[in-house]
């Protein structure tokens, strides 16, 4: 009896199945696996041939930085290290309608004066990438256009002749090699497509921009290992309807993880943010109860965004609700439940919301004590001081713990016109600064019932005035 010659294989995580199933068992995605031709058999052992012997060297030896292209869009050149490197692939995920075409295509314009650029477009024709460029106002650029989905004549037209400088693929999932029979975005067309375009862009020494689509979990869409193959994976984020974009690096193997350049979207395209701090804080308001600036540090930039909360009572009767944006919810549920245990703040019959203004997501532990002082100031209807940024992380036990890059986080601070700080009592260790140092006056504090004591300090004082 023959063999099959079609597998089943995920679309989502490109696991491979002898027979149709509903559900994928190894990433629990629902209706993903679809029939594909079986890839013919590799031969089995190394028999029959000798392979040539490579040559071994030591880690010792001359190894310069390698060249870059630098495009003269700040934001992206910071992203990507200091410019993009020759013979490197980046891919660049990101939402439908989030500005990954808009932002390649102005970077392409860009190096397109220097360099010779090509931008193939599998999702627009060439007269609708004009229409993007008109809008821009890059039409003067010099940069070659294409509308082209089949491998094999992208790959015959960019392997003759001069090869260009960048090349961009508008997207990696609309690319078909007419060798496989399963259909474009499946994860052996991807996989195979990609391979192809790297070790192009490898031989012949150009810069390969791949845009990727995205799942609705955010994540790139078609095989892991796609990220892999890769020398930079970068994020496209942000609201559709805010103005700002960040752009952040996941991986970059000629630059800095979690860096991230900030955008905002306008009438003539993405614009480079410098001072992302200031523009973050340009609609704050002082003195309002529930909001706090929060001294963060996103790659190696510095960065101050505000933290606002709002406790409200559970009018409903029914369970609180918790709505978070721009934070992970299990994050805000382990402060709350800290500030109640350690504190006897009881908030777990109240309705919580938390946001991060500005559309920026953060991640990072240091924003513990900015939400637990934001949630605290609305509680207790007292304002964090219009003049005072927040920063550090909480332990289960109740302890303030150390975060790094603390005198980077209080010189921002400063340079925005910040006077006090509120801070771990104890620095990481190898830290170049003591706890009394710094460009402002820091508060120091140990531990979440220190924090309790400043505000019900406020309450009193307040409660004298009156």
């Amino acid at each position: 009896m023959a063999k099959s010659s079609s597998r089943y294989v995920c679309q989502e995580c490109g696991s491979v199945y002898p027979r149709w199933a509903g559900k994928c068992e190894s990433c629990g995605a629902w209706n993903s696996i679809t029939e594909e031709a079986a890839p013919d058999s590799v031969p089995k052992g190394l028999a029959g041939k000798s392979g040539r012997k490579i040559e071994l060297v030591g880690l010792e030896g001359a190894a310069a930085p390698p060249p870059r292209l630098v495009t003269g869009i700040a934001e992206l050149d910071r992203v990507a290290g200091g410019g993009l490197v020759p013979g490197s692939a980046i891919l660049i995920g990101g939402d439908p309608g989030i500005g990954k075409s808009t932002l390649l295509l102005q970077a392409t314009a860009a190096l397109a004066r220097q360099y010779p650029c090509v931008y193939i477009s599998g999702e627009e024709a060439v007269d609708q990438v004009r229409l993007r460029a008109r809008r821009l106002d890059l039409v003067s650029a010099p940069v070659q256009l294409a509308s082209a989905t089949n491998l094999r004549d992208i790959v015959a037209s960019l392997d003759t002749g001069t090869a260009p400088a960048v090349v961009v693929i508008d997207s990696i999932q609309t690319m078909y090699l007419d060798s496989l029979d399963s259909a474009p975005g499946t994860v052996s067309q991807v996989r195979a497509c990609a391979a192809e375009l790297i070790r192009l862009a490898k031989r012949r020494g150009f810069v390969l921009l791949l845009v990727g689509h995205v799942t609705k979990d955010g994540q790139i869409a078609g095989p892991r290992v796609l990220e892999h193959m890769v020398d930079a994976t970068l994020y496209f984020e942000g609201e559709r309807g805010h103005p700002f974009r960040i752009l952040r690096a996941v991986k970059n193997r000629f630059g800095a993880t979690d860096e991230i350049g900030v955008f905002e979207m306008t009438d003539g395209g993405l614009d480079g943010v410098a001072n992302p701090s200031a523009l973050f804080l340009a609609e704050r308001r002082g003195n309002i109860s529930g909001s706090c600036v929060f001294a963060g540090v996103e790659g190696t930039r510095p960065m101050l965004v505000e933290i606002q909360a709002l406790v409200s009572p559970n009018a409903s009767g029914g369970s609180p609700r918790r709505a978070v944006i721009g934070w992970d919810s299990g994050r805000l549920a382990m402060v709350m439940a800290v500030l109640d245990t350690r504190c006897g703040l009881a908030l777990g019959g109240n309705d919580v919301y938390l946001n991060v203004a500005g559309g920026l997501r953060v991640g990072e532990p240091a924003a513990d004590l900015a939400v637990a002082a934001a949630l605290l100031s609305s509680a207790s209807d007292i304002p964090v001081p219009a003049d005072m940024v927040v920063f550090g992380e909480i332990g289960l036990s109740g302890e303030v713990r150390a975060v790094g890059q603390a005198e980077a986080r209080l010189k921002e601070a400063a340079k925005l016109g910040f006077a006090k700080a509120l801070a771990p009592a104890v620095h990481r260790a190898g830290s170049k600064t003591k706890a009394s140092d710094g460009p402002i006056a820091a508060q120091r504090i140990g531990h979440v019932q220190d924090l309790m004591a400043l505000f019900r300090q406020g309450n009193n004082s307040a409660g004298q005035k009156r």
